[in-house]
């Protein structure tokens, strides 16, 4: 995102966007690097959001704890969420929870940003949804402990009958693209 002035309004605007796409706690260091402010706007950013968020009519709220910023649903909607959860789980896997649990299988470990951008949306619901059924686990990658990555659980595997990931169709053939795929030097953009 380019560092270009903004209106407040704007820049509360395109915190929610990050906050929202991102779906997880973010280090107020990367929003700074983002918004293209400095930390001091950036936190002033942050606390115009939670107070326009703090009307009752709204959905959401913001948390703030140790340096970390996270768009959640507010505390009386816990009850709609769980029962959108549960709801969930009584369901077939849907189309887009197959699709993401595909990815994860044959890319894994990947990225929750990785999943996005291969989806084109945002997949924190659907990870989350797959982590609650025991079908993929997470973990810290490993070149950096600060960010996590997905993968299949034991419980996937056990579940489908195979003892490794490599049994799945076609495993070997979709690997060995996606190794070619990361390879490649990539387009700037």
């Amino acid at each position: 995102m380019d560092a270009q002035p903004n209106s407040s309004k704007n820049i509360i605007g395109q915190l929610e966007v990050i906050l929202f796409t991102h779906g997880e706690p973010l280090p107020i260091k990367k929003i700074v690097a983002l918004l293209g402010l400095d930390e001091s706007a950036t936190r002033s950013a942050v606390a115009d959001l939670a107070s326009s968020l703090s009307a009752s009519d709204r959905g959401l709220t913001v948390i703030v704890q140790d340096d970390e910023v996270e768009l959640v649903t507010k505390p009386e909607h816990r009850e709609l969420v769980h029962t959108i959860i549960k709801n969930e789980f009584e369901e077939e896997l849907s189309p887009a929870i197959q699709e993401a649990l595909a990815i994860i299988a044959y890319t894994g470990p990947i990225s929750r940003g990785e999943i996005d951008y291969i989806r084109g949306v945002n997949s924190s619901f659907t990870v989350r949804s797959l982590l609650l059924r025991g079908l993929i686990e997470r973990s810290a990658k490993s070149d950096d402990a600060r960010s996590v990555v997905y993968q299949i659980s034991l419980s996937f595997l056990e579940h489908l009958g195979l003892t490794k990931s490599g049994q799945l169709p076609d495993y070997g053939k979709y690997r060995a693209l996606i190794k070619t795929f990361r390879a490649a030097p990539q387009a700037e953009t």
